[in-house]
Formats: structure tokens, sequence, C-alpha cells
């Protein structure tokens, strides 16, 4: 049986490629930290964090990604991006979901920066 974790990602990442986005790298781990999904917009290499919630109490799947969470994403990627070349435009988005069932997706783009 998938965990919903994984329903949640599988249904952002296709959300994401029906909107021209690429995968690079799913569920990448280092040492700092782990990022749900690493697509390409044309040139843009994006770092996403995809959130599910049952439900929007308590600030729902957004406030889930509070700025400890944040730091954690960016020192993943500071990582990633070191081990390629040059310097790559990039940005970090978040996907929302309130339930695996429905299909209410929230997409920001450019979520939160250094």
């Amino acid at each position: 049986m998938i965990s919903r974790g994984r329903e949640a990602e599988a249904l952002a990442l296709r959300f994401l490629e029906g909107r021209g986005l690429k995968l690079i790298s799913q569920n990448y781990r280092c040492r700092f930290g782990e990022i749900d999904l690493i697509m390409r917009d044309g040139h843009t290499i994006v770092f996403t964090e995809v959130r599910l919630r049952r439900s929007n109490a308590f600030g729902g799947a957004s406030a889930s990604v509070d700025r400890r969470k944040q730091r954690r994403i960016l020192a993943a990627a500071r990582y990633y991006l070191s081990e390629l070349r040059g310097s790559p435009v990039c940005r970090c988005d978040v996907v929302l979901l309130t339930d695996v069932k429905d299909n209410d997706i929230e997409w920001l783009q450019n979520a939160f920066t250094e």
C-alpha cells in the first residue's frame, strides 16, 4: 500500500508535469535534509516541498512549512547546487494539498527565499 505522503507527491508531480515542469530528482536526500521534488522549469531549477494536511485547521498545509523547515530545504538545495557546475537560476516552491482524494492543489511559486 502506498502511503498518503507518496500519493501526495505523485499527485503533485503529475500536477507540475502538466504545467510543463520536468522531473530532475525525487526524494533527494543529503545530510542537511530532504527535498521532495527537484524540477526544471525552463532554465530554472525548482526545489519543491509537497505538504499534505487533512484539513485547514491550525493553518493547514502552508503553516507546516515554517522557518525551520524552510532553512532545512534551503540547506539541502545549497548542497545540491554545490554539486553542479555553474550558477543556475533556482527557486523554492511549495505544493499544498488538503486531501489526496480531491484535486484541491495550491501551487506557491517562489514561496520562500533566504
